[in-house]
């Protein structure tokens, strides 16, 4: 008899945590408002007290999501940077040392260098895609590598197996923000990662309706610690946050195949534009980090960059004209959303080695019809 598989990722999706009601039959799990719970007798041990410290619907969703990202451990936030945080906390103390990409999301950057750094954590931000450059970085003190593949705005890819056996060889822990690429196309544990961070604003919510984060990971001790700030700080979702995400989540195998199909569609419609000074896509064979992202993702995902030949002054006056992309920030979601980083959700990086290129246009490529897509990309463009 051969042995017993784990349910693909769309079943898990589906099922994982959210079992019938076995009362009411319900095959949607109830969304729990208390914000209290029963006990049965001073001291007895309950499995929920305080909506803070537990909530059914919340541990519906942490068990849905570590599911996917085939983690011992998840715990839900109130948003990505609050998820950021905790893990930040949790591996971290005065005088540590850590690394981060040039390229970084402008909150996490903001987040390690104006909160954490005053509070005496050291960062030093490089191009991960090279080993070399972290060798060099690296201090006695650095405990902690912090990843983004594919980051954001610029869509650089790292090699996490590689990252994760020279950061363990020097005894500190890598954490991958896995929000681009979700838990269908990557799984950043499997390759060694010691903790994975979502945005489940983002693909996983899908529908610009919700904001949270996401923190899987397996080691326990580790864990304990996440789960303590967990209910210490209080940065908690609310019940009906987490029964939109996870309703977000049953079709995300549907829509991240559809987002890369589009996207791959749209980048090479820009590769090819005269307007178009360098189209930044892993999808795309020229790109830098193609073979590295072909071998540990199952796609190339939904966001496209691209820079202006115009530069700034084009790039700004581009996204205001598109008619189908929302000038917007956040990503993800079914609606199509465009933005310029630079000005928007990277303006906290300004005048720093993380400043992102001022004609740099970042497209987050949602579910239309891909032909009205590249349509309102070129009469936007012309």
């Amino acid at each position: 008899m051969n042995p017993p598989t784990e349910p693909g990722f769309e079943t898990r999706a589906i099922h994982a945590g959210q079992a019938p009601d076995p009362v009411t039959g319900s095959v949607v799990p109830a969304v729990h408002l208390a914000t209290t719970f029963r006990q049965r007798a001073v001291g007895a041990a309950a499995p929920y007290e305080y909506a803070r410290s537990g909530n059914p619907t919340r541990a519906a969703l942490e068990t849905q999501l570590a599911s996917l990202e085939g983690a011992a451990y998840g715990f839900a936030f109130a948003s990505g940077l609050a998820a950021e945080d905790a893990v930040l906390r949790s591996a971290l103390t005065v005088g540590d040392h850590m690394i981060m990409p040039s390229d970084a999301y402008g909150g996490t950057f903001r987040l390690i260098d104006r909160v954490f750094g005053p509070a005496g954590i050291t960062s030093t931000a490089v191009d991960l895609s090279s080993l070399d450059n972290i060798a060099a970085a690296w201090r006695p003190t650095t405990r902690l590598v912090w990843v983004e593949t594919p980051s954001n705005p610029r869509l650089s890819i790292v090699e996490i197996a590689a990252v994760a056996e020279m950061v363990h060889q020097r005894g500190a822990r890598l954490v991958v923000d896995n929000t681009f690429a979700t838990p269908y196309l990557q799984n950043p544990l499997a390759f060694g990662a010691d903790v994975v961070v979502h945005s489940t604003t983002k693909y996983l919510g899908g529908h610009s309706d919700v904001v949270g984060g996401f923190v899987a990971l397996d080691d326990g001790e580790l864990a304990e610690r996440v789960g303590f700030l967990q209910n210490a700080t209080g940065a908690v979702p609310g019940p009906f946050d987490c029964y939109l995400v996870q309703r977000g989540v049953k079709t995300l195998a549907l829509r991240m195949e559809r987002h890369c199909t589009a996207a791959a569609s749209v980048a090479e419609f820009l590769t090819a534009h005269p307007q178009v000074a360098e189209t930044l896509y892993p999808g795309l064979p020229h790109h830098r980090g193609f073979e590295v992202a072909r071998r540990q993702m199952r796609g190339f995902g939904g966001i496209v960059s691209f820079r202006h030949a115009g530069g700034e002054a084009a790039a700004i006056a581009m996204v205001a004209k598109t008619r189908l992309f929302t000038l917007a920030e956040s990503l993800g979601a079914v609606e199509s959303l465009i933005e310029h980083p630079a000005r928007m959700t990277h303006a906290s990086a300004a005048g720093s080695p993380l400043a992102v290129d001022p004609s740099l246009v970042r497209l987050s490529v949602g579910l239309e019809t891909i032909d009205d897509l590249i349509a309102d990309l070129e009469q936007a463009l012309r």
